[in-house]
């Protein structure tokens, strides 16, 4: 994970000047996505700024945690 997000990185502050300052934030998640999955997973992608001004990127994270039964910690969840 470490070298996609360095790797990523370097790429998107080559994408221009509004990126310059890109970066990740320390942690990260990974999930799977079944095969039948991607068209809907896709479509959320192309969604998500619209998305996120109903629900925001942490209260859908929670939500996500909690209903797949994942154990974490709110000081270790956020920068």
């Amino acid at each position: 994970m470490e070298e996609v997000k360095t790797n990523s990185s370097k790429w998107a502050k080559t994408q221009g000047r509004a990126f310059v300052n890109f970066y990740w934030q320390s942690g990260y998640g990974g999930f799977s996505v079944s095969p039948g999955d991607v068209q809907q997973v896709a479509e959320y992608i192309a969604q998500q700024e619209t998305h996120h001004r109903a629900v925001t990127f942490q209260e859908e994270y929670r939500r996500l945690l909690e209903i797949h039964g994942i154990e974490f910690d709110e000081r270790y969840v956020w920068d």
